[in-house]
């Protein structure tokens, strides 16, 4: 390949960009990044199977659970805030490493609590781990890719987050199955909801073993001045065929142009943000008001509270994560066939139809005589609805968002920015977390019919603001 050829695939991004000589091992190194997002899915949702086990251990009402349950929320927001720094001062795979101890730490604690406080201290530095890992997973793997395959393997990173959805409720399952149904039984000599909570220290120590055997990026390589490992990396994830000197130099000559990002880079416009800052924003924002983290945090208490048996409730829970990964695989096959937006706007439409079905189900919900039910016909379309919304969700702003925040922003603000995108996105998660116990107390319909306006919502947004970054690569972002 000459060089002109070379630097013209580099920078227009599509299928005649130079494949790697092993795409196995690209794979490899994006998997063992994306790991992160496995722990990010796990830590997440494994709290589903204890909500009301804790309830019951600490005696509290809707309000406490919800701040316990949101606790890790908290960290999530300030370690994505802080890991775009973290991640340009001492490298992306220090910052990994870093978010798997915090991950090991939070998983040990969590499952060993001396009182309600303590439980939600050791959410807090989970969600450290979790906020990290939502930065550092996407931004690596858009740096590592090739960029004719970097949609594919930015899609990794949400694949990796509903596996360990997927994951945790199935574990949960099998541990309830263990306990005879009860999330308070002794296993072991720990109650059901500990061993919930601990058995997350297998992966988290898995991606810190993993984050020794995988490659810096090359961006950051080069932005400290180790220009031949900076090559080498390229080699082994673009192809020896690649122009590496050129690659290397249109790489510095982005770089040159810029200075590391912080805040004050990001302000700009009529309304204190530069635009395309905002645009992140809203997509973070968008992500989490349609309500996707009320099925993957509350799902077993909320079929239970419409009166579903706890073991029925753990099996549907499991069965929305399978829908949950077979979205998202539809989404990494067609994110870069048919782009961006497009997945976007079908998830949009298909997730208000959905959760819109869902609050009219819901809205049939009676607590007669202190028994909590529902007629069939509605139980059954809130069950059917409920998964057509996690299918949709999937396979559209599941792996979009985390797409697009990992290519859209230019290349001189990119680390604060989706350090700046994805806190906004913690800091919604909480709201809707926060929220839903008592917004379910007071009308779970009514809960519903906000997140279908919200989805609703999305749609003239995308429409409007939303760029398509498809077949771009990282350098053309301005």
């Amino acid at each position: 390949m000459t060089s002109s050829t070379a630097q013209s695939a580099a920078s227009g991004g599509g299928g005649n960009a130079s494949q790697p000589d092993h795409l196995g091992h690209v794979i490899f190194i994006t998997a063992a990044a994306a790991m992160g997002g496995f722990l990010f899915g796990y830590d997440s949702s494994v709290i589903n199977g204890a909500v009301v086990a804790i309830r019951d251990r600490f005696d509290i009402g809707s309000g406490a659970l919800a701040q316990v349950i949101a606790a890790a929320l908290i960290g999530c927001a300030i370690g994505a805030a802080t890991a775009g720094r973290i991640a340009d001062r001492i490298g992306r795979i220090r910052c990994m490493q870093i978010a798997a101890v915090l991950f090991t730490a939070s998983a040990i604690g969590s499952a060993l609590p001396f009182a309600l406080w303590d439980l939600a201290v050791w959410r807090v530095i989970g969600g450290f781990g979790i906020g990290m890992a939502s930065v550092i997973g996407p931004a690596y793997i858009a740096e590592v890719s090739p960029p004719a395959y970097r949609g594919r393997l930015a899609s990794f990173q949400q694949a990796a987050i509903v596996i360990g959805i997927a994951i945790s409720q199935l574990v949960n399952w099998g541990i309830l199955n263990l306990a005879d149904g009860d999330q308070r039984g002794k296993v072991g000599g720990l109650e059901a909801w500990q061993w919930m909570l601990g058995v997350m220290v297998v992966p988290a120590v898995l991606y810190g073993l993993m984050s020794f055997v995988i490659p810096e990026s090359p961006r950051f390589l080069i932005s400290v001045g180790r220009t031949d490992e900076a090559r080498s990396v390229l080699a082994e994830v673009e192809g020896a065929r690649t122009d590496l000197d050129a690659r290397v130099a249109e790489i510095e000559s982005a770089m040159r142009s810029e200075h590391k990002s912080t805040f004050r880079d990001l302000l700009g416009g009529r309304f204190g943000l530069l635009p395309i800052v905002w645009i992140g924003i809203g997509l973070s924002v968008f992500q989490q008001l349609v309500g996707i983290n009320v099925i993957f945090y509350y799902s077993s208490s909320l079929w239970q509270s419409v009166g579903i048996d706890p073991t029925s409730s753990f099996l549907y829970s499991f069965t929305t994560s399978i829908i949950n990964i077979i979205g998202t695989v539809i989404a990494m096959i067609f994110v870069d066939r048919i782009g961006r937006k497009p997945l976007a706007l079908i998830g949009s439409a298909g997730m208000a139809l959905s959760l819109g079905l869902c609050a009219w189900a819901f809205s049939y919900k009676s607590d007669a005589a202190g028994e909590i039910s529902m007629p069939e016909a509605q139980g059954t379309v809130a069950l059917i609805a409920a998964h057509a919304f996690v299918l949709f969700f999937a396979l559209s702003w599941g792996v979009v968002v985390w797409v697009l925040l990992g290519e859209m922003f230019p290349n001189r603000i990119r680390a604060a920015a989706l350090g700046v995108a994805a806190a906004a996105q913690w800091v919604a998660n909480w709201v809707i977390t926060v929220s839903f116990p008592t917004l379910s107390d007071w009308n779970l319909s009514g809960a519903y019919v906000i997140y279908t306006v919200f989805a609703v919502l999305s749609i003239p947004f995308i429409l409007k603001w939303v760029p398509e970054t498809k077949g771009k690569a990282l350098e053309e972002m301005g």
